[in-house]
């Protein structure tokens, strides 16, 4: 097993899932101040799975690239907030910038952040409509 500085530096899938576990922990806490939080949620396209698994949960309409986290609450010129969750030096796959781009086009807001911290800052800044 390897030990906490490598798991910092070489972060696993575990580690996003952790991540976002802390986002929706941070989420559910700020709902008092921000209570339409309580509309964020994950979109669990991720994961391995057979390939009966996969190949059903492509006709129930699962697709590759569909951002993590989506905020469902309109701000100024957006419909709503999508984000793509990375830890490390992890990139956006092409079929997530793909995602996040046509998104964009149909009047989302959307980024990609690097951890907890930066996605609960992107958030803030876009409930209190700062993000133009």
């Amino acid at each position: 097993m390897p030990n906490l500085s490598q798991r910092i530096h070489n972060p696993t899938h575990q580690s996003e899932s952790v991540t976002q576990i802390c986002l929706f922990r941070w989420a559910k806490y700020m709902e008092g101040r921000y209570p339409e939080l309580k509309w964020m949620y994950h979109v669990p396209n991720e994961g391995k799975r057979s390939k009966s698994a996969g190949a059903r949960m492509r006709q129930e309409g699962l697709k590759a690239g569909v951002p993590d986290v989506c905020l469902p609450v309109p701000r100024g010129e957006y419909h709503g907030l999508y984000i793509e969750m990375k830890v490390g030096k992890n990139k956006p796959t092409d079929k997530q910038k793909e995602w996040l781009a046509g998104l964009k086009e149909q009047g989302y807001s959307t980024a990609v952040c690097y951890g907890w911290e930066s996605a609960s800052k992107l958030i803030l800044k876009y409930l209190e409509g700062e993000i133009k």
